[in-house]
């Protein structure tokens, strides 16, 4: 029962953040998903289509409602842009990292960005802090240590430990049946132990501690790190058979949510940035420019 009610004040806590934070008397951005040209998914970070989308400003807040808190988080903002081909959405998100973690090893931790949608997009506004139970929500978040296995393939123990030794590891005398007891998560297949076809990772949630890998991947994308910044694409399908994601057409209103981790700070987990609701529109052509657009696209 304590436990019970202590999940429950946490929801309310939360919904208290979020509901504060939007009555704050400002109108915050709209995020208007442009239409562009082609079926494909949409990956590039730096491809032309992007110069012609504008683009949000989005306010990130320390996570401090449960712990392990992170009051000083690193990111305070993220620039965001949303377009899609009728086929496709896809989100292209910014921000400033003075250092590029994409290494995980012992006490360091990777950088990572994910977006937020509503599974319903047209029922009741879920929770912003991953949902609530009756108010799933589709969290795909990219890791920079799953692009990195992408772009320069998994990782060995000397490249991650190169001062480490052994004289001999399982997998040389043992079979591979019986080297995997020795493997840890990546011989229970634990899907975020590393990346498989894309480096970001498709959950679906229902409230604090409910966060689950969808058993079918959806969402694809690409980060890119230069001149200390990363610019990082995360896209999915507009509509598609899967129960766990929102189906969206034209002209749909509905809400995103974003978080960021700097691993570089310490960041993983719940010690984190993260936003509250912004209002998205699956909207017309690129001539929709400044993401403040209140009418119908």
């Amino acid at each position: 029962m304590n436990t019970a009610r202590s999940l429950f004040g946490l929801w309310v806590a939360a919904l208290l953040v979020a509901v504060a934070v939007a009555g704050n008397g400002q109108e915050g951005p709209q995020l208007v998903a442009v239409t562009i040209p082609g079926t494909n998914p949409i990956v590039d970070p730096h491809a032309r289509l992007w110069r012609q989308v504008p683009a949000v400003e989005v306010t990130m807040l320390p996570q401090t409602i449960v712990v392990p808190h992170k009051p000083e988080p690193a990111v305070r903002q993220l620039t965001v842009q949303a377009a899609h081909n009728a086929s496709w959405l896809a989100f292209r998100i910014e921000w400033a990292d003075p250092s590029r973690s994409d290494r995980i090893v012992l006490d360091n931790f990777g950088d990572q960005v994910a977006v937020q949608l509503p599974v319903d997009p047209h029922g009741p506004v879920p929770s912003p802090m991953m949902g609530n139970p009756g108010g799933r929500v589709n969290i795909m978040q990219w890791r920079a240590a799953f692009q990195r296995d992408i772009d320069h393939g998994p990782p060995t123990v000397r490249s991650l430990y190169p001062n480490a030794w052994a004289d001999v590891y399982p997998d040389q005398v043992l079979s591979a049946a019986d080297a995997r007891a020795y493997t840890g998560a990546l011989g229970v297949e634990n899907p975020i132990s590393r990346a498989a076809a894309s480096p970001v990772l498709d959950q679906m949630a229902e409230g604090w501690g409910t966060m689950t890998v969808k058993p079918e991947q959806y969402a694809v994308g690409r980060g890119v790190w230069k001149d200390g910044r990363w610019a990082v694409v995360i896209a999915r399908p507009l509509a598609s058979d899967d129960m766990a994601g929102p189906r969206l057409s034209l002209g749909d209103r509905t809400v995103a949510a974003f978080a960021v981790w700097e691993g570089g700070n310490g960041e993983v987990g719940s010690r984190k940035s993260w936003s509250t609701w912004v209002p998205l529109v699956i909207g017309g052509s690129p001539s929709n420019r400044g993401g403040q657009a209140r009418g119908k696209p």
